[in-house]
C-alpha cells in the first residue's frame, strides 16, 4: 500500500510540473507582438507656452516653473518637462507624448511667484502645428 501512495503522489508531482509548462493562460507577448503594439501609439512632440492673466500668449522668456506637466484623462498617467530648477525658459517641450486627451497644467517652481491653472486638450494630428509641434498654453491665475 505505502508503494501506491508514493507512485500516485509521485503521479500528481508530475502532473503538477507538466502542467506549469501548459500553453494555456496568461503567458508574456512574443517580443515581435509587443514591439508591433507599440509601434501603433502613435506620439507627438508638445510645446508649451503661458497664457498670461491678461490673455496674452507667449513662448519666451524665463519663468518660475518647476514643471509642465500632462496627464492622461483615461489612464491618469502623467508626463512632465522636469529640467531640475525652479525656472523653465519657453517654450518648454516634450517629446514623444502618445495621442489622447489631457489635462495640461504647470507646477509652482522655487521661487513661489506665480500660480498655474490647467487646460484639457485632445493630442491628435489635427492639432499639430505648421512647426510640427502641438502647442499648449498653460494659464497663469496670479502671479506677484
Amino acid at each position: 500500500m505505502k508503494n501506491s501512495v508514493v507512485k500516485t503522489l509521485l503521479a500528481a508531482g508530475v502532473i503538477m510540473i507538466g502542467s506549469s509548462f501548459s500553453t494555456y493562460g496568461n503567458h508574456p507577448a512574443k517580443p515581435e507582438e509587443t514591439s508591433k503594439e507599440a509601434a501603433k501609439v502613435k506620439t507627438y512632440k508638445i510645446r508649451y507656452g503661458l497664457l498670461g492673466q491678461n490673455g496674452g500668449k507667449t513662448l519666451s522668456g524665463s519663468y518660475d516653473v518647476g514643471s509642465f506637466i500632462a496627464t492622461n484623462t483615461v489612464t491618469g498617467q502623467s508626463y512632465d518637462t522636469y529640467y531640475g530648477g525652479g525656472f523653465q525658459t519657453l517654450p518648454a517641450y516634450f517629446d514623444d507624448l502618445p495621442a489622447g486627451n489631457y489635462t495640461f497644467t504647470a507646477m509652482q517652481g522655487q521661487g513661489g511667484w506665480a500660480g498655474y491653472g490647467s487646460v484639457t486638450a485632445e493630442v491628435s494630428d489635427a492639432q499639430v502645428d505648421a512647426d510640427g509641434y502641438v502647442t499648449i498654453y498653460i494659464p497663469v491665475t496670479w502671479e506677484e
